[in-house]
This record gives C-alpha cells, sequence and structure tokens, in this order.
C-alpha cells in the first residue's frame, strides 16, 4: 500500500495513476487497509487526485475515496472534499460514470448529519439531476436527498432550492 501511494505522487502517468487507484479502492474493501491507507496519508495523496484534469483519474480517485469512507476516522479527513466532489458532480457530463462515482461518496458521507452542511450549495444540482438524469443517476441522487432529508436542520435548505 505504501508503495502504491509513493507511485501516485511520483508519476504522472494517468494509465498508472487509473491502476494505482483501482488497487487501493478494491484494498479499501478491507478495514485493516482503510486504517493502514490513513495512517499513509493515503487519504490526501488520492484527496489530490480530485483535482486531476483527467476524468477517469478523478473517477477513480472518486471511488477509492467512496470505499475508504465506510470508516469513520477516513470520514473526517475525507470531509474536506465534499465541496470539490460536489463541483466534480455538477462539472461533470450529466449521468458519466464520474457523476456517479461522486454521488455515491456524497451518499456515503451524507449518511450521519455531521457534513450535511457542506453539501447545501449543491441541493439545486440535486434537484436538477433528479429530473434529467437517467434511472442509475435519480437513484443516486435520492439516496443523497434522503439522506440530507432525514435532517432536520437541512429541510428549509431542500424546500427552498431554486431548481
Amino acid at each position: 500500500l505504501q508503495k502504491l501511494i509513493y507511485l501516485l505522487q511520483a508519476t504522472d502517468d494517468p494509465l498508472i495513476q487509473e491502476q494505482a487507484l483501482i488497487t487501493l479502492s478494491n484494498s479499501a474493501a478491507f478495514s485493516v487497509n482503510q486504517d493502514i491507507i490513513r495512517n499513509l496519508d493515503g487519504l490526501s495523496v488520492i484527496g489530490g487526485m480530485l483535482s486531476d484534469c483527467v476524468p477517469k483519474v478523478k473517477e477513480k480517485a472518486l471511488n477509492a475515496l467512496n470505499n475508504l469512507s465506510m470508516n469513520v476516522k477516513n470520514q473526517e479527513k475525507i470531509q474536506v472534499y465534499i465541496t470539490q466532489v460536489c463541483r466534480n458532480v455538477e462539472s461533470a457530463p450529466l449521468n458519466s460514470d464520474l457523476q456517479l462515482a461522486g454521488l455515491r461518496l456524497l451518499t456515503n458521507m451524507s449518511v450521519t448529519s455531521d457534513y450535511h452542511q457542506k453539501m447545501i450549495n449543491s441541493i439545486p444540482c440535486f434537484l436538477h439531476l433528479l429530473s434529467k438524469g437517467t434511472e442509475r443517476t435519480q437513484i443516486q441522487v435520492l439516496k443523497v436527498l434522503v439522506n440530507l432529508s432525514a435532517n432536520p436542520a437541512m429541510t428549509r435548505h431542500l424546500l427552498r432550492a431554486q431548481v
């Protein structure tokens, strides 16, 4: 895992980055690896890939963070990327794998109300995706919206959103 994280930092080759991110994502299926990746500062390395200009690299980074977000301590570190993830969802092509990867991560990050405030500005985007997206996109958006609606503090923001 340490070598994969180092490899991500050391290369600019998108194909190598993609493969390293896929491997880290698969490794994150095991809780012990989630802790190891966090302790090796892998979350910030993977999070840094969200600003990459190659959509496939961003998508694989989102998938890795999604798997890593199943751990509460990791969520504390991942939450700093929520605004950027929301921007990626908004700017991604409609119904793209990149958009779905971002929505899946936001779903996990919105299971508790800890980070809902960071998603408020994206509510109009979520509602737009609900009306314009394919069934896969709509289902993923609904998961985020259901999580947000479980928080009474979000009611006003959800009802006032301009669509």
